[in-house]
């Protein structure tokens, strides 16, 4: 999986991972990330849950390889972002919201500054087995000590190969995250219920699950 697949999927309107309303896990256990928070959001596409953390008050930093994809965040929120140049990246700042787009594994702490606080409700499941430890080990060295996240994942039985979404479990999330983070489980729900283009690929059961995590005292 390369950054041509993700350009030609938004390219082509091929965004099935894109949710038209804020994700339900967010709206329950926002406060994981503490107030007033500076929120990085990897892998952010034109997720509305940006518009919201924004709304709450947050410092929003999204990360995306696709300028389409930022771009139709600002236009769909009404908003005329300032564009700024930068070595590998290019910002799209609006009040307080902000997309540098680029390559994420490329964009380090100079680029993203000083972040507290992450969301993930859609990138370490976007990504295959082979490339989810270095998303792990990058988040990690992108965030400040203490930094406090809210990752929600699907995993789900039996567990095709044919993602993205990738399932992702509970002994995954734990065992990728163990040297810079703790990990503790907040929620996990029944969702094959609601998603039956899932069941029409074999999937005999789905659940979403939400942690929260923090950031070890120190860098990697």
């Amino acid at each position: 999986m390369d950054h041509g697949f993700w350009m030609e999927r938004w390219q082509k309107g091929q965004i099935g991972f894109h949710n038209s309303e804020v994700n339900g896990m967010l709206l329950r256990h926002h406060a994981q990330l503490g107030a007033a928070a500076r929120v990085l959001v990897p892998l952010c596409g034109k997720s509305l849950d940006m518009g919201w953390l924004a709304a709450q008050g947050h410092e929003v930093v999204g990360i995306e390889l696709s300028r389409l994809a930022a771009d139709a965040f600002f236009a769909e929120h009404q908003l005329q972002p300032v564009v700024e140049p930068l070595p590998g990246a290019t910002r799209l700042k609006a009040g307080n919201i902000e997309i540098l787009c680029g390559d994420f594994f490329a964009i380090g702490r100079q680029e993203l500054g000083a972040v507290t606080a992450w969301y993930d409700r859609a990138a370490l499941i976007a990504l295959p087995e082979a490339m989810r430890g270095r998303y792990v080990e990058h988040v990690a060295r992108l965030l400040s000590p203490a930094a406090r996240g809210l990752l929600v994942t699907l995993d789900y039985s039996p567990p095709v190969a044919q993602g993205p979404p990738f399932s992702v479990d509970e002994a995954e999330v734990r065992a990728r995250h163990a040297r810079d983070f703790t990990v503790a489980s907040l929620e996990r729900r029944e969702v094959l219920s609601a998603e039956p283009r899932f069941r029409e690929r074999g999937i005999t059961a789905m659940h979403e699950q939400a942690y929260a995590l923090v950031r070890r005292g120190t860098h990697s």
